[in-house]
């Protein structure tokens, strides 16, 4: 019988294989053409339709300062309280799913690779 690596087995027992810990942040940045028209990632800025993203991984949901949040979106705020990767990933796959009635006008992304790329890429920016 074969036994996995060490280090594979760990990530299996601390559920660190989904693809939301994988993704190519060069690629995600070309991915984030999906969400710029609404989105920017630029740290400070805020002209747009949708909260800014940058540092979204690890920050609280519905916490940028100044941005009118959709009651939906405050609800599951206060459920859930802070975007992890695994969240991201659900949220970006089916966003009317995972916060009902939200105000976002985006249907998801289907693919998991995109998203994972994605993601990668929202990381690789950090907080203001």
């Amino acid at each position: 019988m074969r036994h996995a690596p060490v280090h594979l087995a760990c990530a299996v027992l601390y559920g660190m294989t989904s693809p939301v810990h994988a993704g190519d942040a060069a690629r995600g940045e070309r991915v984030f053409q999906y969400c710029y028209s609404c989105h920017s990632i630029v740290p400070g800025e805020t002209n747009l339709q949708g909260p800014n993203l940058a540092g979204i991984v690890g920050r609280p949901i519905a916490a940028q300062d100044g941005f009118d949040y959709s009651p939906a979106m405050r609800r599951f705020a206060a459920r859930e309280r802070v975007w992890s990767q695994e969240l991201l990933d659900r949220f970006t796959a089916e966003p009317e799913a995972v916060v009902p009635k939200t105000s976002m006008q985006f249907h998801g992304i289907d693919d998991a690779a995109e998203r994972a790329d994605l993601i990668a890429y929202m990381r690789s920016i950090p907080s203001p």
